[in-house]
């Protein structure tokens, strides 16, 4: 008769053997799935609120149009990339994060010049253009649902530094929320993108950083 311990024994050994490793994609594409989720109820949150840009089909034949939609993108991936490997322990974050600075730093240095080549009067529209005021309240508010999506998702991972990694999610869920908005607002003037759409990334970096503290703990 075989003893109880040894039935418990052979029982851990029997499940041990049918464990599969589990593959180190899993977790990334269960962000990207909860990212993109995020994005299209932004999407649609834009949509029934605001409504797409009546001119959208003009726009897009103009290089500020979409030079608009190449930062936002581009900031939003190279800050998820970031917050991804953040979300590894070990991972090198230096490279993430070196192309999220080239790419706020690059098109801040487009925007100062593109300004500084403006006449004098034309100066204050590049700048302010027509919903400064309006403009990072609505990218602040689409960035939500996506970061919501993005804290979820970085749950399968094991951040060390969940801080850290809240913020670089914010800073994701920004970019991406600013694209989303870029579909609505007729606003195209590199100085006004360049400070009042990365504004409001920076403001839902902040609120990844504090929403991170709390949810990402493991």
């Amino acid at each position: 008769m075989v003893s109880g311990p040894m039935k418990t024994d052979d029982l851990i050994e029997a499940l041990a053997g049918r464990l599969e490793p589990a593959s180190p994609r899993a977790p990334l594409a269960w962000l990207a799935l909860w990212v993109a989720a995020g994005v299209a109820v932004s999407f649609l949150v834009m949509v029934l609120w605001r409504g797409l840009r009546p001119d959208l089909h003009v726009a897009m034949t103009t290089p500020m149009f979409w030079s608009k939609f190449f930062y936002t993108l581009m900031l939003g991936a190279a800050a998820l990339w970031l917050a991804e490997r953040m979300g590894r322990p070990g991972a090198k974050v230096s490279r993430p994060a070196r192309a999220l600075q080239a790419v706020v730093l690059g098109f801040i240095a487009l925007a100062v010049g593109r300004y500084m080549a403006a006449d004098e009067p034309a100066r204050h529209s590049l700048l302010m253009g027509h919903s400064a005021m309006l403009c990072p309240w609505c990218i602040l508010v689409l960035s939500l649902p996506i970061l919501a999506g993005a804290l979820y998702g970085l749950r399968r991972f094991a951040p060390t530094r969940p801080t850290l990694a809240g913020f670089a999610a914010g800073l994701a869920a920004g970019g991406a929320g600013a694209f989303v908005y870029a579909f609505s607002c007729n606003e195209s003037g590199m100085p006004f993108v360049a400070v009042w759409y990365t504004l409001p990334v920076l403001l839902a970096g902040l609120i990844g950083a504090v929403a991170g503290r709390f949810t990402l703990r493991w």
